[in-house]
């Protein structure tokens, strides 16, 4: 089980001390599958590093229809980043899907090591890149794609969480229907066999 500690580039060379202080910024806590971590329009605290297990984050629309945002399987970050920022009322609810590990971040995390790691020329920022252009192809793609071009980039993003996810919360995720998801996967296995 990582840490988010073994993301920090090896050239930062950050002493025993340094090193000591993140570790004091974090908090690893067990959570059973169902748990919510918090919820849309409280003011978030934390974010999440995925040690074990798989957590989500999902809005309510108006309908009171849930929708699935983002998924955090092993070694991803999950919270309300820009509400966590701004500190502002989060629009995210994130809910453990299996039993996880996780460590708890607070935002005090994010500020020392950024005060230590610029200090070595190291943006730590650098460490979010992956969850962000993720967002930022999802986004993309949800502007112009096909149902069946979002699920094959679902599959290619989270190629580990397949077996994992109710069919149910990818086609939320995706933004069509379960049975309009299982229509394209069945297309794709008749075309594949």
């Amino acid at each position: 089980m990582a840490s988010i500690i073994d993301l920090i580039p090896q050239e930062a060379k950050l002493t025993p001390d340094a090193l000591n202080m993140l570790k004091a910024q974090i908090q690893i806590q067990q959570y059973p599958k169902g748990t919510l971590l918090h919820q849309s329009g409280y003011m978030p605290t934390k974010s999440y590093f995925v040690k074990q297990g798989l957590l989500r984050s999902f809005v309510l629309d108006a309908k009171g229809k849930e929708q699935t945002f983002m998924f955090a399987p092993e070694g991803w970050i999950i919270s309300d980043l820009g509400a966590l920022t701004f500190q502002q009322s989060s629009q995210l609810s994130i809910e453990v899907l299996e039993d996880a590990t996780v460590e708890v971040l607070t935002n005090d995390f994010f500020e020392i090591s950024e005060g230590l790691l610029s200090k070595l020329g190291i943006n730590i920022s650098r460490l979010l890149i992956k969850r962000n252009m993720v967002l930022q192809k999802r986004i993309i793609m949800l502007m112009s794609a096909t149902a069946t071009e979002l699920y094959q980039d679902f599959v290619t993003t989270y190629p580990d969480i397949m077996q994992r996810v109710p069919l149910k919360m990818i086609a939320t995720y995706l933004g069509i229907t379960p049975e309009a998801l299982s229509k394209i996967r069945g297309e794709i296995a008749k075309n594949n066999t």
